[in-house]
């Protein structure tokens, strides 16, 4: 710690902060326009220029490290006027159109020359006009390049944190001016961060343009929806309707950035693909109908198929109060455990119970990336997670954090990774298990004792499991790191092999921790909720809290406080359900907020199963494919329209916060609860999200302790981690290298999900649909960039344009999730994933095949130059 003393008042602080930091530390405020926290100082600006003891020139206070015994002094005569001269050099040429600009009331060049400014310019030039109309750079993003104080916050932000290097500077000195290259930003992730951070109205979002001034906003603090980052952002709305999206540089992990799904996307809560009132099915048909014939006709529906077993399925997007209370509403309500939460894959949870309990770390991000090596297993983080690759690409760049990626598919993280491994999709079980192998291999006998003879005799060996270099060199990595985290794709859960697969990361995890690398491992889920819908206990086996149903003492204290009996057995998962629902044996089937038809991977199946329940009830915001073959529609409120709080991959958990009215006749989730409830005539109190928040915080032992007051960065849920005992797991063969076309499929950029489609901003800067391979596969296919495709599969086919991107690895096709159109899942089959498949030309002859495979198309690793270990 050293000592320095600011404007009379002293303090310690770290060795290497800054004066600015200390000095904010004090209270005292010292204007900057080109600093920002999280990017490393610039001092181009000028405006935090101090005095300090012993030294000549003012100093910036940005880049000024504090030593010991600094005095500085922040409001001298001197400083007052440098700041008035720098001031008076940039309104010499900024236009002074305050009236018309977009950030008028809020910007920082008005805000500092009202408060450090002179009263009278000297310049009497004619301003410098770069344009003389604004330029449009995207469908997002509009430029007034004359307002441009040169500070190159926007520059920097776009390359250091978000990687895209879609702006730049030409010319110098007075005539720098930001542009997209070549004039636009084409290349760019539309995530609008250039415009958050430009302290004036250079940059400006263009669907925001012209619609409000500051001052008539209503603002709520609030959580994206979109994906299980959790970042926090500011709803503007302006007399109930939908405006903007801000972020808070000094809240929430995301601390003033958003993707393009954060910034844009939030506008599908105008949709007008509502449900506006309940619908019955009659004489074939969805009938538009009153609550209470609703309910009238629900109830008799619901005794005619008591005798039958009941299903429910509901969406990771909702709130913890409104899972808790569904799980809750089929548990003691319908008496069943058949309740799941995901459409799209079936957690394996006998593999994945004892990993989430021996090894899932509820902390901050930005800490348990912070380790010295971090290894990103599946998925493609800058499609799923766009935020937490900003906060692994911080990591990489400024701490210097061993990162590795393990994955099917390219990432633009790859850039920034010491090692990248590619593997065969499914082979990730296989590629664990030969990492786990190389690291007993590398520790050697002494450093692990008798757990290394334990993977030895599961694996047959290191030798046996190595089989490449690659495993070896990912080895290396993790054994020279102090600390470890693994970061896992959701992603991974589709795999037919996602048993294996999770059992293999047990073994590597255990492993890791012998070796005393004191792992970390937090999923990366691409659903908002979906770690909050597992603590809520929306699944089959577990009760809230991640206590397996045959657990007597916590079901014991859940019948206590529900008065009510809950079934000893597990229940059915999705897969499950609609297997029985097939056979005849589901009476009730509940869906809330969930779209099956459209994203269990075999649309087939799915519709056969939800054609034969005896009873269908969906509950959702919007009109989807799921809705159209109900037999009973109940129209519920959608994001913004009710409070509740998300838990997001990190284990925090947040408030969502409502910001506007229920469209139509929709009903709160709860209120729909009770509604269906009393039509069952059970003894059932009135559900209110304050009071179910603090059931939740008094019973799920994770939110033990929590209260409604959250504060502005949300609160940890807690978990004390037991690793699991018994025997390593015997690694899975390898898989033979397929001679077929693989599919695979996950969200994109733009879109995630299917609630992101409703987005009429997102969709003005969306791809169309499209079909991403390798330039290798496309070559053997005669295919070229932009062709018209078909993808087929023994199940169904598809057309799409053809992406080709370089970077691919031969023998993978990719389709993003995100297009209803498409109906993906009409080509895939059940329990069958990647899905085999063949390209043709939507024009051509079909193509059997793609030829003979390169040499290196399995497992390999890739150093990437520059790198070191």
């Amino acid at each position: 710690m050293v000592s320095v003393t600011i404007d009379e008042q002293t303090l310690e602080v770290e060795a290497g902060s800054t004066v600015l930091q200390a000095a904010e530390r004090l209270g005292i405020e010292i204007p900057t326009f080109c600093y920002l926290k999280r990017l490393p100082a610039l001092a181009s600006c000028r405006m935090c220029l101090v005095e300090i003891e012993g030294q000549r020139r003012l100093q910036p206070s940005c880049a000024t490290a504090v030593t010991d015994g600094m005095v500085v002094r922040t409001n001298t005569p001197l400083i007052d006027e440098t700041r008035s001269s720098m001031l008076d050099m940039l309104l010499a040429n900024h236009p002074l159109d305050c009236p018309i600009c977009d950030k008028g009331g809020e910007c920082e060049l008005q805000n500092q020359v009202m408060a450090y400014g002179p009263r009278e310019s000297r310049f009497r030039d004619a301003k410098r006009v770069f344009h003389s109309e604004d330029i449009r750079l995207s469908p997002v993003i509009i430029m007034n390049v004359n307002r441009c104080i040169q500070c190159q916050r926007c520059v920097r932000m776009c390359e250091e944190v978000v990687g895209a290097v879609a702006l730049g500077t030409v010319e110098k000195g007075m005539d720098t001016a930001v542009t997209g290259f070549e004039g636009s930003l084409a290349s760019c992730d539309q995530c609008g961060n250039c415009v958050e951070v430009c302290p004036v109205g250079a940059l400006m979002s263009f669907p925001y343009r012209y619609k409000a001034r500051p001052w008539d906003l209503i603002e709520t603090d609030t959580v994206c929806p979109h994906c299980g980052t959790g970042c926090q952002l500011t709803v503007g709305t302006r007399k109930g309707e939908f405006m903007r999206v801000r972020s808070k540089w000094d809240e929430g992990l995301n601390r003033e950035t958003l993707c393009v799904r954060g910034r844009f996307g939030l506008d599908f809560v105008e949709s007008r693909d509502r449900i506006k009132r309940p619908m019955i099915r009659r004489d074939g048909a969805l009938v538009p109908v009153s609550w209470d014939e609703a309910g009238d006709c629900l109830r008799r529906c619901l005794s005619a198929v008591e005798s039958k077993a009941a299903g429910g399925l509901a969406s990771p997007r909702l709130p913890n109060e409104v899972l808790y209370q569904f799980q809750k509403l089929m548990r003691t309500v319908f008496r069943t455990n058949n309740i799941d939460c995901s459409s799209r894959w079936s957690a394996p949870f006998d593999t994945l119970g004892p990993l989430l309990a021996g090894f899932y770390t509820r902390a901050p991000l930005a800490e348990v990336v912070g380790n010295d090596c971090v290894l990103v297993v599946g998925g493609n983080v800058t499609d799923e997670n766009p935020v937490t690759e900003y906060l692994l690409r911080d990591a990489a760049r400024r701490r210097q954090t061993r990162l590795i990626m393990l994955s099917a598919r390219p990432s633009r993280l790859d850039a920034d990774a010491r090692a990248v491994v590619r593997v065969a999709p499914g082979g990730e079980a296989a590629s664990l298990a030969a990492v786990a192998a190389a690291l007993v291999a590398g520790a050697g006998q002494n450093s692990v004792g008798e757990v290394v003879a334990d993977i030895d005799a599961t694996t047959g060996g290191p030798a046996a499991a190595t089989g490449s270099d690659g495993p070896d060199r990912l080895a290396a990595l993790l054994l020279k790191g102090r600390s470890v985290t693994v970061l896992v794709s959701a992603d991974l859960m589709r795999l037919s092999e996602a048993r294996a697969t999770l059992q293999q990361l047990t073994n590597l995890l255990r492993v890791l921790r012998v070796l005393g690398k004191g792992p970390a491992m937090q999923f990366l889920f691409d659903r908002a909720n979906q770690l909050g819908a597992w603590d809520m206990g929306v699944l089959p086996a577990v009760l809230p809290g991640l206590r397996p149903v045959g657990d007597h003492t916590a079901r014991t204290a859940l019948v206590r406080a529900w008065g009510a009996e809950i079934p000893p057995e597990p229940g059915a998962d999705i897969d499950a359900m609609l297997a029985l629902c097939n056979e005849g044996r589901i009476g009730a089937l509940y869906i809330a907020g969930s779209d099956p038809l459209m994203t269990y991977p075999d649309r087939e199946f799915v519709k056969r199963a939800l054609g034969a329940a005896d009873l269908l009830i969906v509950q959702d915001t919007f009109l989807t494919d799921t809705v159209g073959v109900a037999d009973v529609v109940l129209p519920a409120a959608g994001y913004g329209e009710e409070s509740g709080t998300f838990t997001n991959n990190e284990g925090r958990i947040q408030a969502v916060r409502k910001f506007r009215e229920p469209a139509f006749e929709a009903r709160g989730n709860l209120a729909i609860f009770d509604f269906v409830a009393a039509l069952r005539s059970q003894a059932w109190q009135p559900s209110m999200q304050g009071e179910i928040f603090r059931e939740i915080a008094r019973l799920v032992p994770a939110y033990q302790g929590l209260t409604d007051g959250l504060g502005a960065d949300g609160a940890f849920t807690t978990a004390d981690p037991t690793p699991p005992a018994g025997e390593f797991f015997a690694p899975p063969p390898n898989p033979n290298a397929a001679d077929r076309l693989m599919l695979v499929t996950g969200n994109c950029l733009f879109h995630n999900g299917y609630l992101s489609e409703r987005s009429e901003i997102l969709n003005t800067v969306a791809d169309d649909p499209y079909v991403e391979m390798s330039a290798w596969d496309a070559a053997q296919l005669c295919l070229s960039d932009r062709d018209q495709v078909v993808v087929r599969s023994a199940q169904g086919e598809l057309r799409a344009q053809l992406k080709v991107n370089r970077h691919f690895p031969p023998g993978l096709v990719f389709v993003p999730e995100n297009y209803r159109d498409l109906r993906l899942n009409s080509l895939m089959r059940r329990g069958e994933y990647p899905c085999p498949v063949e390209v043709q030309k939507a024009h051509a002859a079909f193509a059997t095949g793609v030829g003979a495979r390169p040499e290196n198309r399995g497992q390999g690793i890739a150093e990437l130059p520059g790198s070191s270990p």
